[in-house]
């Protein structure tokens, strides 16, 4: 495999090709997992600057029969972006590609390199005068080119949908260093087999996405948010149906969060003010975007919330005075998942639902888990209104963090995902399946489907050298 190192200088550059010969060199920032789950070893990492570049590398390591793993922000959550501890993968930054290629206002659309970071595209298109309204809290460091193989989902969903329905075309480096330029701004092209769609969620396993073009939206005049205390799941899901009702496209995002989920943020970050939870078992985070004015979205959120509270859906709601204090609503939110790792190690789950089936799953997978380990506390929270929870078990007050993941992480997933599939849902909602699940497809997903995946993989990757053991296990 070191006969592949002079072949890849020579593409990208030396300076671009790092390895482990210079002791000077740490990889640890493309090696390691961003949940500390995994560590891996890289025969090199490679950090081409244009596509010819990434497509020559792909040829490269084609040819010598290496393996390669594509990477972003090495932002995700199941173990997808970082080698494995054999020391021959060839990890595939991609983070020199960074450019926002062009904007097109007419055809509300943006063309732009997959390494982007989120935000730089959020930023891009509102200095335009538009919206690109993907959100994630990995915003600051996440790729564009990430969320789309992940097919990230975030807090807009409800409105504008996951990656997949924010993106009209794709460049893309096959298997084989080939390039596909689909880099359309159509909305309509039915000339064949949708192939953004097989690329779109694929985690790098099936082609390397180097650019895309996506939707723009126009700004809106207003948003406003609002922060709701409810008696209980069922209330939730009633709001959520009152506020389609009462905002309509306006509600771009619903957010459901647990009183203990709350909690832990009021324990380890007291300078946040998080209003309501300590009487409510549930709270809920609206945000209505308006393109009127202001004034009409403040109207219509009183008259959701007046409608909640004669319905007894709702005990008490807060709406945000200023964008401040909106991003700040917002921040306790975001903040769940960094109170969660102050806490301690726990056992995530990303996981979907249908909505109307959600409370019912909560209070039977509640009553499972605490009569089967006894103690265990639920940080329940997530994206209520496209049915993603992010539904998550800590261990007993007082116990070993570490000890737990060790000792129940299998037995608490078994229960988790078999609950899960009762309810008809999905144990994978928007963090995808990497290495971390790619075990657990087999058991959840229709064999039909899970053939035709490994068709696919055969047909476009028949060497398995793109980020073998991801998605489809070994």
């Amino acid at each position: 495999m070191n006969a592949l190192l002079d072949p890849l200088r020579a593409i990208v550059g030396a300076p671009h090709v790092l390895t482990h010969d210079d002791p000077a060199t740490d990889l640890s920032a493309w090696e390691n997992d961003w949940r500390q789950r995994a560590r891996g070893r890289a025969l090199a990492v490679v950090r081409p600057g244009s596509t010819a570049e990434v497509a020559a590398v792909v040829k490269a390591c084609a040819a010598a029969g290496a393996s390669i793993v594509p990477q972003g922000g090495n932002t995700g959550l199941v173990v997808g972006s970082v080698p494995d501890d054999s020391g021959t993968q060839v990890v595939l930054s991609l983070t020199r590609l960074n450019r926002v290629r062009a904007i097109d206002g007419a055809n509300l659309t943006m063309t732009v390199d997959a390494g982007c970071v989120l935000q730089t595209l959020q930023e891009a298109a509102e200095q335009a005068g538009f919206l690109f309204p993907l959100s994630l809290a990995a915003e600051g460091s996440c790729t564009i080119g990430g969320n789309l193989a992940t097919n990230a989902g975030g807090t807009q969903v409800v409105r504008y949908g996951n990656a997949r329905d924010l993106c009209l075309g794709l460049e893309v480096v096959t298997a084989q260093g080939e390039v596909w330029h689909g880099l359309t701004g159509l909305r309509k092209d039915n000339t064949g087999y949708d192939l953004r769609d097989l690329f779109v969620g694929s985690e790098g396993t099936l082609g390397v996405i180097t650019a895309a073009t996506m939707k723009l939206y126009p700004l809106p005049a207003a948003q406003l948010t609002a922060w709701a205390a409810v008696p209980s799941l069922e209330s939730a899901v009633t709001l959520l149906g009152l506020a389609h009702q009462h905002l309509g496209a306006g509600l771009t995002g619903f957010e459901v969060m647990g009183q203990f989920a709350l909690s832990l943020v009021a324990k380890h970050f007291p300078q946040q003010r998080v209003p309501l939870w300590e009487d409510t078992p549930y709270c809920v985070l609206l945000e209505n975007s308006d393109s009127e004015s202001e004034a009409h979205a403040r109207a219509q959120f009183e008259r959701l919330l007046e409608t909640a509270f004669e319905n007894g859906v709702v005990s008490d709601a807060v709406v945000a005075e200023s964008l401040q204090q909106a991003h700040a609503l917002w921040h306790i939110r975001e903040s769940i998942p960094l109170a969660q790792a102050e806490e301690g190690l726990n056992i995530k789950h990303d996981i979907s639902i249908p909505v109307s089936r959600i409370p019912a799953f909560c209070a039977e997978t509640d009553a499972l888990l605490e009569h089967e380990i006894p103690g265990a506390r639920l940080v329940n929270f997530g994206h209520l209104g496209d049915g993603n929870l992010h539904y998550n078990v800590q261990a007993p007050a007082g116990g070993d963090p570490k000890a737990f993941l060790r000792e129940q992480e299998a037995r608490v997933n078994t229960l988790v995902f078999d609950a899960v599939a009762r309810f008809d849902g999905s144990i994978s909602a928007e963090h995808g399946v990497g290495s971390l699940k790619a075990d657990k497809l087999p058991h959840y997903k229709d064999p039909v489907a899970l053939a035709l995946m490994r068709s696919i993989k055969q047909a476009m990757d028949p060497q398995n050298l793109l980020n073998p053991g991801r998605v489809l296990p070994r």
